[in-house]
């Protein structure tokens, strides 16, 4: 994409856009146009430097191109047509950028390396395996499947914890606004009067929302200043996520999504021909967590000394004995990355499983927590009033 500045036959200064391979390219197509060009030069494409792209749209383009090429349309062809689309411009526009660099020579993975922010190192390993084994379409197509079923996950666990994170967040804010506004109502009540500690805890809360929010405020924003900070040394990261993993369920779930996601990666990325050590590098960054990312180097340095896979990763301790010994029989069998994929859809199953569990106990439990802190206000507020009218 070139912008320009042109002179039509009146002399009228002109301004826009023209898609060409070149600036000689554009700069020709504008004077077929009968525009004479005074100044072209490539246009800047913010939008494909911000942010990331959603998983469906991008999920939605590899398919189309898989489509587009099993179809006999050429790769540059295909791209400029990608480079069309409107559904998500931002999107689009680097589909563009990659179009260009195709043009000028650029491999179809390297040119989408360029982009790591739209395009993650294991969907450029898969595309680069495509390209060098001539299966460029089956690669593309599998892509979209294997993203359309990563968003479909996540979306799977959001929709779980929307109704909870709701209740909480509403329950929470009937409690604060109670403590900023009802409870100091009350204490002029109990100015001359013995209270209980109920009471008096309760007037302690509500004074820090009341007189001491100017301190409370910059103490809190201190705090989450100094974790931020904490949260960028690696040792910081690390205790955490040890720590997740003590916690009771908890943990457990947090192990099973890790080897989950990194089960589906590698059995993809095998699947498709990339080879062991190669897969096992680019697994480790879907991993997500630091002790995994561990265990899979210590299993890659093994592999590499040619060890099995299953026993390095056994000595982890993250993995379950079944999984393990799947693993086993994969290697065994020559088959390892149908088991891997195999693994991935069981413990994912596992996890959906749990989480539905997991949602309906929350539910009542927060209403049950929520509803012992109203009870709390109440009865500490309440009960000193009726004592005090049974004397008098």
């Amino acid at each position: 994409m070139y912008a320009y500045i042109a002179r039509d036959a009146r002399g009228s200064r002109v301004t826009g856009r023209v898609e060409a391979a070149t600036e000689q390219a554009a700069a020709a197509d504008l004077s077929a146009r009968g525009l004479a060009p005074v100044r072209v030069e490539a246009a800047a494409a913010p939008a494909a430097r911000r942010g990331r792209v959603s998983v469906r749209r991008l999920a939605s383009s590899y398919q189309q191109l898989s489509d587009l090429l099993r179809a006999g349309v050429p790769l540059l062809r295909s791209l400029r047509l990608l480079g069309r689309g409107r559904a998500d411009p931002r999107l689009g526009a680097v589909w563009s950028q990659v179009a260009d660099e195709v043009a000028d020579g650029s491999r179809l993975a390297d040119s989408m390396a360029r982009h790591p922010r739209i395009f993650p190192p294991v969907q450029v390993a898969l595309i680069r395996a495509g390209e060098r084994g001539s299966f460029l379409e089956q690669v593309l197509a599998r892509l979209g499947v294997f993203l359309n079923h990563q968003a479909d996950m996540r979306s799977r666990v959001v929709g779980n914890l929307i109704y909870p994170v709701i209740l909480l967040v509403g329950g929470v804010l009937v409690l604060v606004l109670a403590l900023i506004f009802l409870v100091p109502k009350f204490r002029p009540h109990f100015a001359k009067m013995e209270i209980p500690v109920a009471t008096r805890f309760l007037f302690a809360i509500s004074d820090l929302f009341v007189v001491w929010w100017p301190i409370v405020l910059p103490a809190l924003a201190a705090l989450l200043v100094a974790g931020a900070v904490a949260w960028r040394r690696q040792r910081v990261r690390r205790t955490v996520a040890i720590w997740k993993l003590r916690i009771p369920k908890v943990g457990g779930m947090i192990r099973s999504i890790a080897v989950a996601r990194v089960t589906r990666v590698l059995g993809t990325l095998l699947d498709n021909g990339i080879p062991l050590i190669q897969a096992m590098q680019i697994s480790r960054e879907a991993a997500g967590h630091p002790l995994l990312e561990e265990a899979i180097d210590r299993a890659t340095e093994a592999v590499r000394g040619g060890e099995s896979l299953s026993r390095p990763l056994g000595e982890s301790g993250f993995f379950d004995e079944d999984v393990i010994e799947m693993i086993s029989v994969g290697e065994s069998a020559n088959n390892l990355p149908q088991v891997l994929v195999t693994i991935a859809e069981t413990m994912e199953g596992r996890i959906d499983r749990t989480l539905a569990i997991a949602v309906r106990l929350m539910e009542p439990l927060l209403l049950l927590l929520l509803a012992g802190g109203v009870v709390f206000i109440f009865m500490a507020l309440v009960l000193p009033l009726m004592s005090l009218s049974s004397k008098l």
